[in-house]
């Protein structure tokens, strides 16, 4: 199946999601007529949906982790005001509700492999929800007969995260008569691949209690074990000429003057050599240069100033590694996976963490396309290559914060690191209600005050998702 097909497939599957895929969302719908979609192309919209939604929830983050700044002051992104995430909301569970309805057609069909799949996308797109909101409906979030579902807890929904991402490992080990095919944007059908991410991400989100007494680095450790082994394993969408990564419209608008994707300022002095002393060879691959051939930020919250529209501020650019037509949006990567292993590994094997720290650096600038030379020479410089006594956490999450630009699971980090990294600052014109502190969640959206709101938390910025307490 070429990429035109998938992308038919993906349209027509966008049909049926308008009468049909929404239970939570749609109280509309007839369940006595009930519109089944098939396997391949619930696979297709969800594989492709579950990288939407990386990019959706990202685009709401890459502020708070002071990736992007907005170009205009006060701007509620920026400013860590409360914003109304309806939209990203619904996405979140329209991907969710058709990936238990693959769940569950899968199963009554013997296609374990798709269930097993959707398993584990459907702990993904879970996890990037919980982390966003905290305590969210999901036991009755999918049942057409109950149109104000009961929030379950966060901690207990990270069981069963977790216990989706082993069914899945455990149904795709097993023979099947249903192979999935080519309507997988991820992994192209291949089992083996998917049980290779099930791993990353039971060690991704094992490492996410590490604030709390639950926490077991040795359950990190062996999660990974099974895990990715090289770059190739990457879990990723790669976009095509009918379907441009969404990054590079991000682009292609800001150079419409559309403005949008500038970039934060304390981003740019990370790699520039201001805050570290080192010049980091991928800047040139991530962002734009002014038309002085200089990097410039921009203040989180102050906007640009007297600065000209285009061309004085570094940008989001087509042409670059995240943001160019045809470039992968990220989902978890082997890079991501050596940080986690030196951070888990830190405090009882730190040789074993310090490698892993310079490993997830070189698999990150090789997936860039830096050459080995430059890398040779970042690595080799001693405020990188500090050695195991000077080797603390903050260098860990600081080169883990690179090497994920514009995923969201950064936010998870900076929320676990009390947002602790060199010279971060809060932004310009905070939100007074934060009390000179940082966001720490999502409020709920306005879409489900009005239709759940009975049902929904009492919360302010400030209340932490239960991993961060």
């Amino acid at each position: 199946m070429n990429l035109y097909k998938q992308l038919r497939n993906l349209l027509f599957i966008g049909c049926i999601a308008f009468i049909g895929c929404d239970d939570y969302l749609d109280i509309n719908e007839n369940p006595n007529n009930p519109s089944e979609a098939p396997l391949a192309g619930l696979m297709t919209n969800s594989t492709f949906e579950s990288a939407q939604n990386t990019f959706r929830m990202a685009s709401i983050s890459t502020n708070y982790v002071q990736y992007i700044a907005s170009p205009n002051a006060g701007s509620s992104s920026d400013i860590m005001d409360p914003v109304d995430y309806s939209t990203t909301w619904s996405n979140m569970y329209n991907v969710m509700t058709d990936l238990s309805d693959l769940v569950a057609q899968a199963e009554s069909s013997g296609a374990n492999h798709y269930q097993g799949a959707a398993q584990i996308m459907l702990a993904y797109n879970l996890a990037l929800t919980v982390d966003a909101w905290g305590d969210i409906p999901f036991s009755e979030g999918f049942s057409f007969g109950t149109l104000t579902p009961a929030y379950d807890d966060d901690a207990a929904l990270y069981d069963e995260i977790l216990s989706l991402l082993d069914l899945g490992i455990q149904n795709l080990s097993q023979p099947t008569d249903f192979s999935i095919g080519q309507d997988d944007f991820i992994y192209n059908g291949d089992p083996a691949q998917w049980v290779k991410l099930g791993y990353m991400l039971k060690a991704r989100y094992f490492n996410h209690y590490s604030k709390t007494d639950s926490y077991d680095p040795n359950a990190v450790l062996a999660a990974l074990e099974n895990g990715f082994e090289s770059n190739a394993d990457d879990a990723k969408v790669t976009y095509f000429e009918e379907e441009f990564n969404p990054w590079a419209s991000v682009a292609r608008s800001n150079a419409n003057l559309i403005l949008g994707g500038w970039i934060s300022e304390q981003f740019v002095q990370a790699l520039d050599g201001t805050t570290f002393g080192v010049v980091d060879p991928r800047l040139p691959t991530m962002i734009s240069t002014t038309d002085d051939g200089d990097y410039v930020g921009t203040e989180n919250g102050a906007g640009r100033g007297n600065a000209p529209e285009a061309g004085a501020r570094s940008v989001l650019e087509l042409g670059d590694y995240y943001s160019s037509d045809l470039s992968p949006v990220l989902i978890a990567t082997y890079a991501e996976q050596k940080f986690i292993e030196a951070e888990a590994s830190f405090e009882t094997d730190k040789s074993r963490s310090y490698n892993a720290y310079l490993a997830g650096i070189e698999a990150n600038m090789q997936k860039l396309g830096i050459a080995q030379q430059e890398i040779s020479t970042y690595l080799s410089n001693e405020v990188v290559s500090m050695g195991l006594d000077a080797f603390t956490k903050d260098a860990i999450f600081k080169e883990k914060w690179v090497a994920l630009f514009l995923n969201p699971e950064t936010w998870v980090d900076a929320r676990r690191h009390d947002y602790q990294y060199e010279d971060f600052t809060l932004p310009a014109n905070i939100n007074p209600q934060l009390n000179s502190q940082f966001i720490r969640r999502l409020v709920y959206p306005n879409s489900e005050v009005s239709r759940n709101g009975r049902n929904v938390p009492d919360v302010t910025l400030l209340d932490q998702i239960f991993w961060d307490e």
